[in-house]
């Protein structure tokens, strides 16, 4: 399979899909703000295009990210809203390190983003592959966790996880 261009037709019209989207929700559908949406919808797509090089998502493995994420989200809220309110269950906070296993680039910075904006962890360091993540309860199978997202991660973006340099 050859790479794909970065300035290919697939690639641009995406894009500018993309941010077409964006500008319609931001300016809920007005249609006079197109006179600046357009000039603003090409300079992003030629800036993302430029800045950005294309990458592979796996559309199905995205849909089933989504829900999954969803679910995650609500239960580790409510597992942080129990502890929260209720003094007997344990808050054991603790900075972890996690060998990640995706290469630098943007699924990585993906994975690390979910992981901060899922409940009861939220990433601190990024370092040479080691990834530092201030965990609510050092107690729970949060590496699992992180270990399964990582995991679907790379199925979203059809790559290869690498095996571990620090022996776990």
């Amino acid at each position: 399979m050859k790479p794909v261009s970065r300035f290919s037709l697939p690639t641009m019209t995406s894009r500018f899909l993309l941010f077409s989207f964006i500008w319609w929700i931001l300016t809920d559908g007005a249609v006079n703000s197109w006179w600046i949406g357009i000039p603003a919808v090409i300079l992003a797509t030629l800036t993302s295009v430029a800045l950005i090089p294309p990458v592979k998502l796996v559309w199905y493995e995205v849909v089933r990210f989504v829900p999954y994420f969803i679910f995650r989200s609500v239960t580790g809220g409510f597992d942080v809203a129990k502890r929260a309110f209720h003094p007997a269950i344990p808050i054991a906070p603790d900075l972890v390190e996690y060998p990640l296993r995706l290469s630098p680039g943007l699924p990585q910075v993906f994975l690390i983003n979910t992981i901060s904006l899922l409940p009861g962890t939220l990433t601190a360091e990024l370092n040479q592959n080691i990834l530092k993540v201030h965990v609510l309860d050092a107690q729970a199978n949060f590496k699992a966790e992180i270990e399964a997202v990582e995991q679907r991660v790379a199925r979203m973006f059809s790559v290869n996880l690498t095996n571990r340099g620090g022996g776990e």
